[in-house]
Parts: C-alpha cells; sequence; structure tokens
C-alpha cells in the first residue's frame, strides 16, 4: 500500500493541477466600438509581455483568458490609436471605445524580416493600403489595377486595357536598364513570381524583328494578378533600399508586403457579397467622315482612286457606312463577382475561409476574364509559447485577351482598322464567310470571331509560419520566427489562328501553344532577443538566413499549316518548338541591431550578406548595410504644450543589390543544322564570367510631425538613390567574333520628395471625414555609362526612342527635331499628386473617393500616325497647319523631319475610384447580422489632352520602355452595383 501512495498522489496531482492552474486565470470578455459607437472588427487585443492575445468579431466583441498576475492588455487596431488598459483585480468586462488615428502613429510597419516598430518611431517612409482603400471604393478587375494612385513614389502603367491585368509598377524611378524593374511580391512570407509570359504572338505579327518567337510586345499579363484584393488584410510597401535591403537581391525595385485576412475570435461569421456592373471603353477616338473625293484620295493611282470613289459612292447609296471602331471597341461588357468568406475561431484558432467567383466580359466580343479562389487561412497557439499559422490559396484564372498592339503584319485589331474606311465591307455573308479586307492584310471582324488569345493559369501559393518563444524573462524574451512558402503554377497559353483567317493565306493556319510551370520557393529563419534593462531603454536583435529558389520552364510550341478543324500542333504540316528554362537560388544572412531609448530615438543598423547563383562568383556573399535613426522630439519633452502633438525626425541609409540576367555569365551555344546535321554552335551573345550585381545605395531623410491633437499629420521625405554597375548589352567589333556582351555599363541616379498629409477634417456622432493627400515626384541622371548611347525599346530617332546617355535622365525620349537628334521629352512625370477621402454619415452612409493628378510624363505616341499612315484618322482632314494642307497629310510630311508629333504630354486628372455605401446594421431577423448596399465607378472620369485610348499605356512590357501607345486594347471604365449580407 505504501508502495502504491506515491503512485496515487501523482495521479491526483495530475488531476488537480489543471483546476488550479485555471483558478489563477480568468475570462474578460469585451465591446469594442468607435468614435460613433459602431463595432471596430479585428481589434488586436493582447496580455501584456505575454503571446496571449484575440482579435474583435464582426461585432466589435471578444473574449480572452487573462492569466493571474496580469497586470493589463493592449488594444491596438490600424487606423486608431493604441491603448494600454490596466487590469483590476474584479475586471471581468470592459467597454472601449477607440479614437482614430489620423496621423497613424500607432500603426506598426515592418522594420526587418522578424520586427516591426509603431510609426510614430519609424526612420523609414512605409506606405501602407487598407483593405478599404484597396477593393472597398470601386474595385478593379485585378489587383495591380487596384495599386494605381494609391501608393506614393510610384509610377504605374498599364500595358494594356486587355482583360487579366498587366502593369509596369516602378517604386521611386528607374532601378536598372536590362535588369529587375518590378518590385517584389510578399504574400503571407511567400515571395511570389511576377514573370510576363508571351504567348508567342509575334510568330504572327512580327513585331518584334529578327524572327524570335517571343517578345515584350506580345501583351501578356502580370501574374500578380492572380490574387484577389478581396481576400487581403492590408498592403505595405517599402520603396526604397533603405528599408527594403533587408529583402536581399529580390527586393531590388522595393517591396510590396501583402498580409491576407485571419480568422475572428467568437462566433463564426459569414458574409456573402455580389457585385454587378459593366464595362465599356474609357474614350473612342472617332474615325475620319469620308465623302467621295476623300475616298479617291486614298490611292494615287487614278485608276484605283476612281474605284475607290464609285465603292464609296455604292457603299453609301445602300446604307453601309460603318463605325468599325465602335462596332469593335463600343460593346458594353457584363461583369459579375460573387464571394463568400468565413472567419471564426476560438481562445487557441482563428480561421479565415474565402471562395470568389469573378467574370466579366471584354469590350471586344470573345475577349474576357475569369478568376476562381479558394483561400484557407488557420492561425492556432499551441501554448503559450508557440504560435503557428498556415495561409493556402488555389486560384483558376483564364484571360482571353485578344490580338492588339504593334505589329508589322497588319493582323491586329488596331493596326488593320487603322487602315480600313468605313465603305468597307467586312461584314460576313448570309452563309457566314467573312470577304478579304482589301485595305489591310487582314479582315478584323473576321480575326475576332474565328481567333483565340488565352491564357489559364492553375496557381497554388501556400505559406507557413511558426513563431516559439524560447525564453521569456522579466527583462528578457528570445523567439524563433520561422516564414516561408511555395507558389506553384502552371500557365497554359494556347492562340490558334484558323487557316480561313486572310492573313492566314501563306501559313494555312497557326496554332501557337505555350505550356509554363514555375515553382518558387521560400524561407525566412530568424531569431529575435527583446531585451528591456530599464523603462527608457529596449534593445531587438534579429538574425538569421533565407533562401530563395526559383524554376521557371517555359515550352512554346509554333505549328503551322493546321489541317482544317483542328488545333493540336501534331496535326501540322510545320512545327517549331522554342524552351526557356531558367534556375536560380539566392541565399542571404542578416543581422539587425534596434534600440528604443525613451520610447522617443530609435536606432537601427543591420547587413545583409548575399550570394546568387547568378553572379559570376556563386560562391562570393556581397555585403549590403543599412541603418536608420529616428529622433521624436515631443517623446523627449522637448516640445512640451506646444503647437505639435508629435514632431519626428528621421534619416536612413540602405544598400541592395540586383543579380545578373540569367546566364549573363555564359556564353551559350545555340542549335545549327549543317547539311541536314543538328548541332550546336558558340553563340554571338558573349557571356562575362565576371559579370557583377548591380548595387543601390539609397539615402532618405523626413520630417513628420501632427497637430490639433493628432486630427492632422504631415510627411515630408527627401531621398537619393544611386544605382552602380548597371546591366546592359554593350557591342563589340566584329573581330571578336561576338555581336553584344553583357557588361556593367554605368551609374544612375534618382532623387525625389514624397509629402502625405492625413486629416481627419470632421469628426462628430453624425459625421466623420477623413481625408489624405499626397505628392511625389522623381527626377533621375544617368552619372556614368561605359558604352555610345543607343536608342532603347521603341523605333529609333526617327519616331522617338529611349537613349541611355551619360549625364542626361534614364527615362529621357529623343528623336529627329528638325535640325538632328535632340531630346524630345522625358517619360518621367514632372510630379504626381492624389487624394483618398472617406465621408460617413451616421455610421451608415458612406461616400469614398479616390483622384490622382500626373502632371507631365511623355509617351511615344505611334496611334495617330498609324491611323494618319491609313488615312483614316478622326481630323484628317481638318487645316490648322501653316501650309493649308489637311492635318494628316501634313503629320505625314513630317516624317522624317521631326520625330516631336509623336512624342506626347500623357499628364491627367482621373477620378479614379467613387463609391457610395450604405448599411443597415439592425434586421428584423436574428440571423442577419447587416446588409450593405453601394453604386461604384471606376475610372469614369479623365480630364486629359491625350490623343489616344488612355495617357497610362505601355505596350512593350514591364521593362525599361514603358509608355510606348501603338494601338492597344482600349482602357475600359467601370460601374458596379454591392450588395453584401453579413450572417
Amino acid at each position: 500500500m505504501r508502495k502504491c501512495k506515491p503512485i496515487v498522489m501523482c495521479l491526483l496531482w495530475l488531476l488537480v493541477m489543471p483546476l488550479a492552474l485555471l483558478a489563477q486565470s480568468r475570462v474578460i470578455t469585451g465591446k469594442i466600438t468607435d468614435a460613433t459607437g459602431g463595432p471596430v472588427a479585428g481589434v488586436t487585443i493582447m496580455v501584456k509581455q505575454s503571446n496571449l492575445g484575440t482579435i474583435s468579431d464582426a461585432d466589435g466583441k471578444f473574449t480572452l483568458t487573462v492569466p493571474a498576475g496580469a497586470t493589463g492588455i493592449t488594444v491596438n487596431a490600424t487606423g486608431y490609436k493604441s491603448q494600454n488598459i490596466s487590469l483590476e483585480a474584479g475586471t471581468a468586462a470592459l467597454d472601449i471605445k477607440l479614437e482614430e488615428d489620423a496621423a497613424r502613429l500607432d500603426e506598426v510597419v515592418v522594420t526587418g524580416l522578424a520586427t516591426s516598430v509603431k510609426r510614430r518611431n519609424l526612420a523609414n517612409t512605409v506606405a501602407t493600403i487598407s483593405s478599404k482603400q484597396l477593393s472597398g471604393i470601386a474595385p478593379a478587375q485585378t489587383l495591380d489595377g487596384a495599386l494605381s494612385g494609391k501608393i506614393p513614389g510610384a509610377f504605374i502603367n498599364s500595358n494594356s486595357g486587355a482583360p487579366g491585368g498587366g502593369s509596369s509598377v516602378k517604386l521611386r524611378g528607374v532601378t536598372s536598364v536590362y535588369g529587375n524593374t518590378q518590385p517584389l511580391y510578399v504574400v503571407d512570407g511567400v515571395f511570389i513570381d511576377n514573370t510576363a509570359t508571351s504567348a508567342g504572338l509575334n510568330a504572327v505579327t512580327v513585331a518584334a524583328s529578327g524572327g524570335a518567337a517571343t517578345s515584350n510586345q506580345d501583351n501578356p499579363s502580370s501574374r500578380v494578378s492572380d490574387i484577389r484584393a478581396e481576400d487581403i488584410e492590408n498592403i505595405e510597401i517599402l520603396k526604397g533600399a533603405s528599408a527594403a535591403a533587408i529583402y536581399g537581391s529580390k527586393a531590388s525595385a522595393g517591396v510590396i508586403i501583402i498580409t491576407t485576412k485571419k480568422g475572428r475570435q467568437g462566433k463564426t461569421s459569414i458574409t456573402v457579397s455580389q457585385d454587378l456592373g459593366q464595362i465599356r471603353a474609357r474614350k473612342l477616338l472617332g474615325v475620319r467622315e469620308f465623302t467621295a473625293d476623300r475616298a479617291a484620295s486614298l490611292s494615287s493611282d487614278p485608276a484605283t482612286s476612281e474605284a475607290l470613289k464609285q465603292q464609296f459612292i455604292d457603299a453609301q447609296s445602300a446604307g453601309r457606312i460603318y463605325d468599325y471602331e465602335k462596332e469593335i471597341y463600343g460593346n458594353t461588357g457584363f461583369a459579375r463577382n460573387t464571394i463568400l468568406s468565413m472567419s471564426g475561431g476560438g481562445e487557441k484558432t482563428g480561421f479565415y475561409f474565402s471562395v470568389s467567383s469573378k467574370k466579366e466580359n471584354g469590350i471586344v466580343k470573345n475577349t474576357g476574364y475569369s478568376n476562381t479562389s479558394v483561400r484557407l487561412n488557420v492561425d492556432h497557439r499551441i501554448n503559450d509559447n508557440i504560435k503557428i499559422g498556415i495561409s493556402s490559396n488555389y486560384i483558376n484564372s483564364s484571360a482571353d485577351r485578344g490580338l492588339s498592339g504593334n505589329d508589322n503584319a497588319g493582323v491586329s485589331l488596331g493596326i488593320a482598322l487603322s487602315s480600313t474606311p468605313s465603305f468597307a465591307e467586312l461584314h460576313p455573308d448570309k452563309d457566314g464567310n467573312y470577304p478579304n479586307n482589301n485595305f489591310a492584310a487582314s479582315n478584323p471582324l473576321q480575326t475576332i470571331a474565328l481567333m483565340r488569345n488565352n491564357e489559364s493559369v492553375n496557381r497554388f501559393i501556400t505559406g507557413a509560419n511558426i513563431d516559439i518563444t524560447l525564453q521569456k524573462g522579466s527583462k528578457s524574451n528570445t523567439r524563433f520566427i520561422g516564414k516561408g512558402g511555395v507558389d506553384f503554377y502552371n500557365l497554359q497559353t494556347n492562340a490558334l489562328f484558323p487557316g480561313t483567317l486572310q492573313f492566314q493565306a501563306v501559313n494555312k493556319g497557326t496554332s501557337i501553344q505555350g505550356f509554363t510551370k514555375n515553382l518558387n520557393t521560400n524561407y525566412i529563419l530568424s531569431l529575435v532577443n527583446a531585451f528591456t534593462p530599464s523603462d527608457k531603454l529596449s534593445l531587438t536583435t534579429s538574425a538569421g538566413i533565407t533562401q530563395e529558389r526559383g524554376d521557371y520552364n517555359n515550352l512554346l510550341n509554333v505549328a503551322t499549316q493546321i489541317i482544317s478543324g483542328q488545333s493540336n500542333v501534331d496535326q501540322a504540316g510545320s512545327l517549331t518548338a522554342t524552351q526557356f528554362r531558367t534556375k536560380y537560388q539566392n541565399d542571404g544572412i542578416f543581422v539587425q541591431e534596434e534600440a528604443t531609448i525613451a520610447d522617443a530615438v530609435t536606432l537601427t543598423a543591420g547587413m545583409r550578406f548575399d550570394r546568387s547563383s547568378n553572379n559570376g562568383d556563386v560562391k562570393k556573399y556581397y555585403a549590403y548595410p543599412k541603418a536608420a535613426v529616428s529622433w521624436n522630439l515631443t517623446r523627449m519633452g522637448f516640445l512640451q504644450n506646444s503647437f505639435f502633438d508629435n514632431l519626428k525626425l528621421r534619416a536612413a541609409y540602405g544598400e541592395a543589390t540586383n543579380v545578373p540576367a540569367y546566364g549573363s555569365k555564359f556564353t551559350s551555344a545555340v542549335v545549327s543544322n549543317i547539311a541536314g546535321y543538328p548541332g550546336s554552335i558558340i553563340n554571338i551573345q558573349k557571356g562575362d564570367p565576371s559579370i557583377r550585381p548591380e548595387r543601390q545605395k539609397e539615402f532618405e531623410a523626413g520630417l513628420d510631425f501632427s497637430v490639433l491633437k493628432g486630427r492632422i499629420g504631415f510627411e515630408f521625405t527627401y531621398y537619393t538613390k544611386k544605382i552602380n554597375d548597371f546591366l546592359m548589352l554593350g557591342s563589340l567589333p566584329a573581330s571578336s567574333g561576338f555581336s553584344t556582351k553583357w557588361l556593367n555599363a554605368g551609374d544612375l541616379r534618382n532623387r525625389g520628395i514624397e509629402i502625405g498629409v492625413n486629416a481627419r477634417i470632421i469628426q462628430s456622432r453624425t459625421i466623420s471625414w477623413n481625408s489624405s493627400v499626397n505628392f511625389w515626384r522623381n527626377r533621375s541622371l544617368v552619372t556614368r555609362f561605359v558604352i555610345p548611347p543607343i536608342p532603347q525599346g521603341s523605333f529609333g530617332y526617327v519616331l522617338g526612342s529611349f537613349q541611355v546617355e551619360q549625364g542626361k535622365p534614364a527615362t529621357q525620349i529623343v528623336g529627329l527635331n528638325g535640325m538632328g537628334v535632340g531630346v524630345l521629352g522625358d517619360a518621367e512625370p514632372r510630379f504626381q499628386m492624389s487624394t483618398y477621402n472617406e465621408i460617413t454619415f451616421r455610421n451608415r452612409l458612406s461616400l469614398r473617393f479616390l483622384m490622382h493628378w500626373k502632371k507631365g510624363g511623355q509617351n511615344v505616341n505611334l496611334t495617330s500616325l498609324q491611323n494618319d499612315f491609313g488615312g483614316t484618322s478622326a481630323d484628317f482632314d481638318q487645316v490648322t497647319n501653316k501650309l493649308g494642307v489637311p492635318d494628316g497629310i501634313y503629320r505625314i510630311m513630317q516624317v522624317g523631319t521631326t520625330a516631336d508629333q509623336f512624342v506626347k504630354d500623357a499628364s491627367y486628372l482621373r477620378l479614379r475610384e467613387i463609391g457610395l455605401y450604405y448599411s443597415i446594421p439592425k434586421m428584423p431577423v436574428n440571423f442577419v447580422k447587416g446588409i450593405r448596399v453601394g453604386i461604384s465607378l471606376n475610372n469614369y472620369l479623365t480630364i486629359t489632352k491625350y490623343k489616344s485610348y488612355d495617357p497610362e499605356v505601355s505596350n512593350f512590357g514591364t521593362g525599361f520602355s514603358t509608355g510606348v501607345d501603338v494601338l492597344p486594347y482600349p482602357a475600359t471604365k467601370r460601374a458596379d452595383f454591392h450588395l453584401s449580407f453579413d450572417f
């Protein structure tokens, strides 16, 4: 019996211990409201000096288990001031009212791979976009479109208006010429791929010379467009090297950090929303009004002129004068977007689930976009020391993008239309047979009806994170933080041009099928120690390792002489295959120290060591330092009882890298056929085994302050960013046996300012009005260039081209000016401004709008030139020139003398988004918690003198040469009706 007694006592102890622990803790409930009394969802409530916490539900309610000895809780929510609340011994219920933080001083932003800081102590400029700003005004078709006008310091252009997106995003100017120019997108810790993959249309359009199957003029979409904006909680934008350096080589053009929605404690809430809308062309250019004499003027041959004159007379008599531009681009597309989301959780586990389906018709028949997405995010606290989270997303998207943009075969819709007069007959006969277009190489109505150009994607993005408290004391806390994930997608492009098409008389049908597999993986493993020796000093030390791997494999098959009715590439007389594969591995080591003194002075210093398989020396680690300081004068007590509520000075410096292009260190072998025998020969492009990565060095300094009890916040930032050893292809003498070689060709610099004002103009129980205004400008300069200047990325001096040249802006546009070659313009805007406003009445009726003003910045606009050459410009017959000839003739006469007429100012003032929403919070039935209805307009009003479909255009893709306009798919505007139910 005595031997059993210890065992019995242990069993009793195991049974009683949980009850004892439970007795030592208590449960606190509460509700969180704003200044108008409305509930605030998504508020984070944390027990001080612990990992215990919860999030308020849709009704603003929360339940939190507080351990014995806890002295208080902290309450944090985006857009509101933080609160520290002391807990008395008998506290069981709390009623917490939040105060809006117009100056965003308590907003928590990223300072490292595993650390963050409140904005009041931040040394860098970090822009943030909330879910309401992103998709709560007038939702755009894709995520990249939703960013336009919302990022201070960004220059964003749409590649075209084709369904499925595709945008060029540059943060703080040009960061590379031939290297990566687009920011890194990070979704819940996963580095996602944003490669624009060509569908091989160049095999038909011959837009790029040299016979290449692919081209940057093939108008592909950007893969970031797959991400659903409705699932995003907030976005943080690290614009420069001083902030983004810690992310390594893939962050050379900035970082866009996307955090998706998480679960909320409490009863499961369900939201069902439905959007219905219409899509129309933002603007049509109009067509030339023909007469018999004008029809005859389309040819200089007397016999042909007479025939054209008679053709016009016959068409006019038969009532067959058409506006083909309106017939092709003037359609109304229907759009629908359905979303079901669920959020809930208990004390330890939270989940967010959403399923959504979007389908939109384009303004051109047989074009459109669809997207289906399923997301599941789960966060679980195993115990007080271990937290894990998983975010998973499956996406299926399909985009029918049509055939638009530049081509040298006369087959794209815009090019064919440019030379087709209104009296030509393009419609099918009673048997459905289309006539040949005698004025162009293709019949655009036939092309629309019979061709296909589709991008379809199946994508999986899965991220995981773990947070383990390894050591916890009264002054020190050490955590292990791991983040990472997988981004995998299959992309299939399918372009089919049947042999019955007019321009397929030679090829007798073309089928282009592309298959792309892309796998990106990354992880970040960090140790973070927070040491607080006193209430006046806190130190945060972080160190860790990172790795990113990419495996991109694109196979493109171009088949001609397709058997009638077939699309498979093996049902063809000729088949050409090209394959492009890239693999890379980037490794990084980082260490960072942050010190906060008296909650007023914050010092940060860090170092990143990077190596890449793309570098000439794959084993060498390059060092990239960063340092920052912020000094909050009001927290120091210097400005007590002054005009300023908060006044902060800040400065930061950082360096980042951009790795060389894949394969640039090798001289590759290319296929050759000699006497029927296949083999390999040396490429005429020489590699450089000593190629170095580009290096960015950025310094920024700024002043932030708030006044009137935080109702107005002001931010001013100046930055200078230097890019050393930027990469280019340089020409080699013929005697070398090579034509070009990769080399580190020079240095360039960007300088700019960013100014932001946030204001709570009106705040009462009846009405509130919050407003923000942002101003930014950037100027670039090439400070060193070791090769002769040559035209880049356009059509040469005759029509205007970009040109990298020492002592000149990197974005200059040069061309013939009547006296030789000179500078005609600059693609960089003189400045940009935007304003976002939200006016709420009685917490029910809400008006939100975003306006964007871009001043200056020229495009190479060749859309008008093509219409002039074809004799179809709407203003062709106007006479406003000094020679007294039709303006269309006059403009053609200038070709070869001056290119000034093609370099056009692309300024605009645009009402990007406006939405009016009404919330019904109380319902006669209990299971419906609320209803919201709204209407919105997207890009409905644009004031501009630019003579084309849209001043935001970039037909040459996302690289260096943005702002080229050659008859793109017209930009669209949309109107939507919104209805959502909360259960």
